[in-house]
Formats: structure tokens, C-alpha cells, sequence
């Protein structure tokens, strides 16, 4: 940047955003009028950085506590050029749970950090070596399997939450739907959101919700902090979770350039480090693991402003709410109905958009190598299989990932040898993410 890290130029006069225009991430607008935007990318982020916590039993308070501190330490660390929020990721919602059975809360926390310090050590490696040995590993039938498969492995989890108030769960599913075609541009970027308030309404109509925690909960106050323990294994649960993370930040990077007209990946490095480090620190305080998120790319693509001023306004608010316990206690009472009715959509979209990555880098079903990759990978997602070697446990989740990785590759070694021509193109991870499912 040519002025300082902190130095943001003011973009025309700060108040207007001719046509054609855009604000740069080394820009901004009059500090009142960025702080609104930063208040509300806060805000776009709520359905889905609450999401995960409710689902997995985390304290929401802690969760947004290192969900504004992943974003800061994401903007210094990218050296404000990269404007992004990271909140949860949907991608630890099945690890987490698997890893809570067995080790409890304590023990899940111990494979997000492990996942944490995973992406840690492969951002450096490509802040090295560069990005195209991760395009080499995930083409995009291998990216798109592996986002499907966290999806569809989930549905008995959205089942679950469905049958213990299917009328609460109905209404929340048909509000989610509602929104998501009667409201376009942000609003309808927010239908997870005000699906999840129309079904607590119902919730609380139906008289399904518990207010004592709310009355019990201080005013201020820090939220609740654990420590991890580690276990081998949860490895094998929480390691292909980083397949994911690698694809939604390289993702997040190419679209943030395109949309501001810079090439940017050189930032690719920096961006898995900064995730990395922001899920470790999470993990390691009692947060679960963090994401760059689809709503940046909504919000920013609406208002114009790719100041990373306002992301800052994003991670300061998210940190001081955190420090309202009351806020965080009535987050906390969503009941089991709401969340099985946002889970159908949020569960099935998130299979859905690995399909979505397979059309739009017109992946051939027709070639042997794409269908074998895909229905083996999904079949074991799917179906949960699993496997213990010694004290390793890996899941439908973790055997999948490494069936389309290893299917994929092995198939397309043999081809090679036997004179054939390679059958799926190597090209960049797709710019759609498992999260894009939140909106």
C-alpha cells in the first residue's frame, strides 16, 4: 500500500460512491458512514456465526469474542489488504459433535486447534512454494465432493433437531424460504437470519423457550473460557476439515481481487495463516473454528466498500457484544426445533453448492475418474462409515475427504500410464464455499 497500514485515503468526499465505483480496501468513507457499514457486515454475520455454537453446544459469547478477534488478527496479518470477516465455520459442526461424544467439550477444542495449527503450517508452505499444489491436490470434482459430502453427512443432525418440534422447525423452514425469495440483494443475503427470529417467535408463542438463563446472566462480564485437551483420536475427525478452510480462504481471496480489479494472491499464504491462527487461539479459549464467510462477499458486492476500515469497525463490535453476557444467554436459548428447521436448508445447501462448484468448472460426469471420485467419496459421507486404527477413530467425513483425494489421483496415475490423457483439467479451487450455504 502506498500510504500506511492504517492510513486509509478518503474516497471522493466520503459520502458518495459514484456509478461504476467502488471503494478500495486501502479506502474509506467519512468514519461515521464506516462505521455503519462495519456495524452492519456485524450484523449479516449473526445467522451464521451463531449457528454453529447453537448446533454444537459452544457458548455463543465465546464464539464472537474470537470470531472479532480471528478478524483483526486476519487484517494484520494480511496487512489490510484483504477486507474479510471470519466467523464460524460450518465445516466443524460434524468433527465438533463427534469429538464432544467421545471427549466432551474439552476434547473438541483440542481437534479445532489441531485444525488450526494443520492450516497454520500449509499457509506457510504456500507463502513459500505458492498455490498451485493445492490446485494440483483439489481440481475441482475433488473440492466439490468434499463440500457435498460435509453437507449430506450432516442430515441425521438436522433430523434430530426437526423431530423434537416439527411444527417450531416447519414454520422456521418455510420462513427461511420465504425470505430467501421475497427479499433480494442484503435482505435476502439474511434469510437464515430472520428464518432462525420468525422460528424463535414461533418458539416462544408455543412456549418451547427457557428465560432463566437470560435473568441469571450478568449485564458485563467476560464470556466463558476453556481450556483444550488433546486426544489422537480426534485427528482423524478434525484434519479434512482443513481441505475446506484451504479452499473457502483461497476462494475468498480470488473473489475479493476480481471484485477490486487487483491480483491478490499473493495474500493466498497469509490468508491460511491468519485463519489458521485465529482457529487455534479460538480453540484453545473455548471458540470454535474460523472461516472467512460468503456475506462479506454479499455485502461488499452491494454497498460497493471493500474498505478494510470497516472490517475493523466488524471485529472491535463483535468483541465488545461479546462482553454482554445477557446477549450471549439469550442466543443461547434458540431451541431444538429452530435449529432443525435452519439445518434442513443450511445442511442441504451446503451439499447442494458442491455440486454447484462440479457445474461451474463444468466438471465431465461422463469420464469415469469424475464419477468414480464423487459417488465413492458421498457413499461414505453418507453412509458414516468408519475406521479405528489403534487409537485413531476416522469418521464418514475424514474416510471421504481422503477417498476423493486418493480415488481421484490414483485413477488419473493409472490413465497416465497406460497413455490416456488426463480427464479432469487442474484448475484453481472454486470461489464458492461451504459457508456460501449461510445466506
Amino acid at each position: 500500500m502506498a500510504r500506511g497500514a492504517f492510513d486509509w485515503r478518503l474516497h471522493g468526499d466520503g459520502v458518495h460512491i459514484g456509478p461504476g465505483e467502488a471503494v478500495a480496501p486501502d479506502e474509506r468513507l467519512t468514519w461515521p458512514r464506516t462505521i455503519g457499514i462495519g456495524t452492519q457486515h456485524v450484523v449479516a454475520m449473526f445467522g451464521s456465526t451463531f449457528l454453529v455454537p447453537l448446533l454444537t453446544g459452544f457458548p455463543p459469547a465465546t464464539t464472537l469474542l474470537f470470531s472479532g478477534l480471528g478478524t483483526i488478527i486476519f487484517l494484520l496479518l494480511t496487512r489490510n489488504r484483504v477486507p474479510s470477516y471470519l466467523g464460524s465455520s460450518f465445516a466443524f459442526i460434524a468433527p465438533i459433535a463427534a469429538a464432544q461424544s467421545e471427549h466432551g467439550y474439552a476434547g473438541a477444542l483440542g481437534g479445532v486447534v489441531i485444525a488450526g495449527a494443520t492450516l497454520f503450517v500449509i499457509g506457510l508452505i504456500v507463502q513459500w512454494a505458492g498455490v498451485r499444489w493445492i490446485e494440483w491436490l483439489m481440481p475441482p470434482v475433488v473440492t466439490g465432493a468434499i463440500v457435498a459430502l460435509i453437507g449430506l453427512n450432516l442430515a441425521p443432525s438436522a433430523k434430530a433437531n426437526f423431530e423434537v418440534a416439527p411444527i417450531t422447525a416447519l414454520v422456521t423452514l418455510g420462513a427461511i424460504i420465504l425470505w430467501g425469495v421475497l427479499f433480494r440483494g442484503f435482505l435476502g443475503r439474511l434469510s437464515i437470519l430472520f428464518g432462525v427470529v420468525i422460528g424463535y417467535v414461533t418458539a416462544v408463542v408455543r412456549g418451547e423457550v427457557d428465560f432463566s438463563a437470560i435473568a441469571d446472566a450478568a449485564w458485563f462480564g467476560l464470556p466463558h473460557f476453556q481450556t483444550p485437551t488433546f486426544h489422537i483420536s480426534t485427528v482423524g475427525l478434525f484434519v479434512p476439515v482443513v481441505f475446506v478452510l484451504i479452499a473457502e480462504n483461497i476462494g475468498h481471496v480470488r473473489s475479493v481481487g476480481m471484485m477490486v480489479g487487483r491480483n491478490l494472491d499473493d495474500n493466498i499464504g497469509r490468508a491460511l495463516i491468519s485463519d489458521g491462527l485465529a482457529t487455534v487461539l479460538a480453540g484453545s479459549g473455548g471458540g470454535s473454528g474460523t472461516t472467512t464467510y460468503a456475506e462479506n462477499i454479499g455485502v461488499m458486492a452491494s454497498t460497493k466498500v471493500f474498505s478494510t476500515a470497516a472490517y475493523w469497525v466488524a471485529g472491535i463490535v463483535a468483541v465488545l457484544l461479546s462482553l454482554f453476557p445477557k446477549f450471549g444467554a439469550a442466543i443461547a436459548t434458540v431451541p431444538a426445533g429452530v435449529l432443525g428447521g435452519a439445518g434442513v436448508v443450511l445442511y442441504g445447501m451446503i451439499g447442494v453448492l458442491g455440486v454447484r462448484i462440479w457445474v461451474e468448472n463444468k466438471v465431465d460426469f461422463s469420464k469415469s475418474i469424475n464419477l468414480t471420485t464423487a459417488g465413492v467419496a458421498l457413499i461414505i459421507a453418507i453412509a458414516d462409515f468408519t475406521w479405528q486404527a489403534g487409537d485413531l477413530v476416522f469418521g464418514g467425513i475424514a474416510l471421504g475427504t481422503f477417498a476423493a483425494i486418493a480415488v481421484y489421483h490414483v485413477m488419473r496415475g493409472v490413465t497416465q500410464l497406460r497413455g490416456g490423457r488426463s480427464t479432469t483439467p487442474v484448475s484453481p479451487a472454486s470461489t464458492d464455499r461451504v459457508d456460501e450455504a449461510a445466506h
